[in-house]
């Protein structure tokens, strides 16, 4: 890994076209090398859950639709998908020189699973929040996260509702920062998993959540 950062670090400084082609070769082992990495945390991840699939993030920027036009990513990634339609949530991990994490949970609910999330807030808070103030929680990710929300109460929502912040959200996450130092550590793939391991009583509440209706029967 240590490899694959200083590589990140010229990168950011070089992310032109030619720079990279002059170094693919060299980019080419260490994204072979990343592969090998995230497809082993995949396999120990396989242990303690039910997963459909991993996804490796490519190097290679889409700027279609962004001001931003640099070609090149600064970051490794890879996401673990769980087993549908009964296990829901996903699992991330970022590799980047002073902005590494493991995340996981919720990006973008569809129109239906963001409408049950919303009317079982509306209906109860004590789960989630018992959840998210539990002590091993609270120690790997301190509160839940998501920046995306919308700025006045969904239809159908009273906008005086107790829970109203929560029902605003689209987005439900949770993520842990890590330096490079822990990245770099021998015990860091040990740490990754625990950080996966912490989110389970979340994903497992939002899992029953989208597969069940408020009578407990199952939908999914």
């Amino acid at each position: 890994m240590k490899r694959g950062f200083e590589f990140l670090k010229l990168l950011k400084e070089n992310n032109n076209r030619e720079w990279f082609i002059e170094h693919k070769l060299e980019y080419d082992l260490i994204a072979k090398a990343n592969k090998a990495y995230f497809n082993k945390i995949y396999t120990e991840l396989q242990n303690h859950d039910s997963l459909s699939g991993i996804h490796i993030s490519r190097i290679y920027r889409d700027v279609r639709f962004s001001k931003d036009k640099t070609p090149y990513k600064t970051n490794f990634g890879a996401g673990y998908s769980r087993t549908k339609p009964l296990l829901r949530g996903g699992y991330y991990i970022q590799l980047e020189p002073n902005n590494s994490f493991v995340g996981g949970g919720f990006w973008a609910p569809n129109k239906d699973d963001l409408l049950n999330i919303r009317k079982e807030f509306e209906t109860d808070t004590r789960e989630i929040q018992e959840i998210t103030s539990e002590n091993t929680f609270v120690k790997y990710f301190e509160e839940l996260q998501g920046e995306d929300a919308v700025k006045n109460a969904p239809k159908g929502f009273d906008k005086d509702h107790p829970a109203i912040d929560l029902i605003k959200r689209k987005q439900f996450v949770v993520k842990r920062k890590f330096s490079d130092k822990e990245v770099l550590s021998e015990n860091f793939m040990g740490e990754v998993i625990l950080t996966f391991l912490a989110m389970r009583p979340f994903f497992d509440y939002m899992s029953e959540v989208l597969t069940t209706n408020h009578n407990g029967e199952l939908i999914a």
